[in-house]
Parts: C-alpha cells; sequence; structure tokens
C-alpha cells in the first residue's frame, strides 16, 4: 500500500513538473516575440513533433557495424517507415529541426537582424558544437546540453545586445544544427542506429533549451 502511494505521489510530482516547464517554456516563446495563442502551439507542436522523422534519404550502412534498434525504437520508427535492413536512413526530425528553423527565419524577418551578425554568431556555434558532439553507437550524435545556448547567449550580447534574445535563439538553434547534425552527415553510416535524424535525440535538448535562455535576454 505504501509503495502503491510512493508511485502515485511521484507520477503526480513528474506531471506537475511538467506543466510547469511547458509553461516556462511557452513564457519564454512569448518574450521572444510570439503571441500567447503561438506559442501554446509551437510549444505543443515541438514536443509532439520530437516523436515525428521525416525521412528525406538513406546511406548504406557500414559491413563491421551492426544496426542497434531497441524495441521501443523499432515500434516508433515502424510506425511511420520500415527500417530498411543495411540501411541508415536520414531524417528531419519535426520537433527538433523543422519547426525550431521555421521560428528562426520568422525571428530573422520580424527582429531584422544584421545578416553578417548572425553568420559570425552562428559559425561560431557551429565550429563550437562540432568540437563537442560525439556519436554514440546505437543512439547518434551526442553533445553537452548547455553549452551551445549559454555559448550563444553570450555571444549575441556581445555582438548585438539590443537583438541579444533573437540571434541567440537563431545562431543557438542553427549552429546546433549545423555543428552537431549536418557536419556529421558523412560520418553517420558507423553509428549502428536504424535512423539519423537532425534535431532529433542527442541534439532536440539543447535546441529546446536555447529558446528559453535566449528569452532571458529578452
Amino acid at each position: 500500500m505504501q509503495i502503491n502511494s510512493l508511485l502515485i505521489f511521484f507520477l503526480i510530482f513528474i506531471f506537475f513538473a511538467a506543466i510547469v516547464q511547458i509553461h516556462i517554456i511557452e513564457i519564454a516563446f512569448v518574450k521572444l516575440g510570439l503571441t500567447p495563442e503561438e506559442a501554446a502551439t509551437i510549444v505543443l507542436g515541438t514536443l509532439l513533433g520530437s516523436v515525428i522523422n521525416l525521412p528525406i534519404y538513406s546511406v548504406a550502412a557500414k559491413e563491421n557495424h551492426h544496426l542497434v534498434i531497441s524495441e521501443s525504437q523499432k515500434l516508433l520508427w515502424e510506425t511511420f517507415q520500415p527500417t530498411r535492413k543495411g540501411k541508415v536512413v536520414i531524417a528531419i526530425n519535426v520537433g527538433g529541426c523543422l519547426i525550431p528553423v521555421s521560428l528562426c527565419i520568422y525571428f530573422i524577418f520580424l527582429q531584422k537582424l544584421e545578416p553578417i551578425k548572425i553568420i559570425i554568431n552562428t559559425l561560431a556555434i557551429s565550429a563550437l558544437c562540432y568540437k563537442s558532439s560525439r556519436l554514440i553507437p546505437g543512439f547518434g550524435v551526442g553533445m553537452p546540453v548547455f553549452l551551445a545556448p549559454l555559448t550563444a547567449a553570450l555571444l549575441a550580447l556581445l555582438i548585438d545586445p539590443e537583438h541579444a534574445a533573437s540571434l541567440a535563439y537563431i545562431s543557438g538553434v542553427l549552429g546546433v544544427l549545423i555543428g552537431a547534425d549536418i557536419f556529421r552527415l558523412n560520418e553517420i553510416a558507423s553509428l549502428g542506429a536504424p535512423v539519423a535524424s537532425i534535431g532529433g535525440a542527442g541534439t532536440f535538448d539543447g535546441i529546446f533549451i536555447t529558446g528559453i535562455i535566449a528569452a532571458l535576454l529578452a
């Protein structure tokens, strides 16, 4: 009986913690220039989209590497796209790539940021993410969660204090995607995973947290 009570308490705690976190993220997007309704839609779309990968092409898995497929990966991935024997599917994650990149484009036009500042900040974060990211067999690309968001925020404050929040978000998101995912596509066949998702597991958290930290600058 006591164990059941503790389990119920733990589940309730997790539920409320998730609600608080989602609310904080909504506030973050509002501070970045979205309406509360737009922010709520973006957060919901990001969370739901994090489990949706859109296949774009596939590469041959290296012969001396075995595709590692957990039961959860197999169930989730095969719901949308069957795994291919001897192939690694390259995909775009909706919640970790498609939606954040769309937001980046929106913020660029909304704030009318200088292209050179965006390029400098993004290249710096891309290089940092490439150096700090690692290939994890059977998983994907992993990197320190807070490194890119914090660095993007600091550089944005130095380069353009007036538009630091938007610049931090744009360079943080694009830097993670370019440096940790796109720059490593040529190594992707050695991961031992059925799908390599741009903006998916390993980099999704860093992209998500970028929005929160950027909002603190607003």
